[in-house]
């Protein structure tokens, strides 16, 4: 059969994603990598029921301002905090979601 030129070369773009091996898809560590950053702050309130605490932090240079919010946080961190505590951490968005990881609880300051 004799097809015209342009109609061969159609043909075999089409059968290209067939007969080429498929594209690993990138690792998930570089695609989905969390930029994470360093918080210092008080706890304002701990809120069980979501698994988060409110904390009152410093600003964090090139990323926020001063402010108190909300973090999510791991079970244990949730367990051992009070309100009151002063805290340092790795903030970072996660989905929708502010999160709140390594969390270290410092020493109480003598009033």
């Amino acid at each position: 059969m004799n097809l015209p030129p342009l109609f061969r070369l159609l043909l075999i773009l089409a059968a290209l994603p067939a007969i080429l091996p498929a594209a690993e898809p990138k690792s998930a560590e570089k695609t989905d990598a969390v930029k994470r950053h360093p918080l210092k702050g008080v706890i304002t309130s701990v809120n069980a029921e979501k698994s988060a605490l409110m904390v009152k932090h410093e600003a964090i240079p090139g990323v926020m301002g001063a402010m108190t919010m909300m973090f999510k946080v791991d079970a244990a961190t949730l367990k051992a905090a009070q309100q009151g505590r002063a805290i340092t951490g790795q903030m970072s968005r996660q989905g929708s979601s502010w999160v709140l990881e390594d969390v270290k609880f410092l020493p109480a300051t003598k009033s």
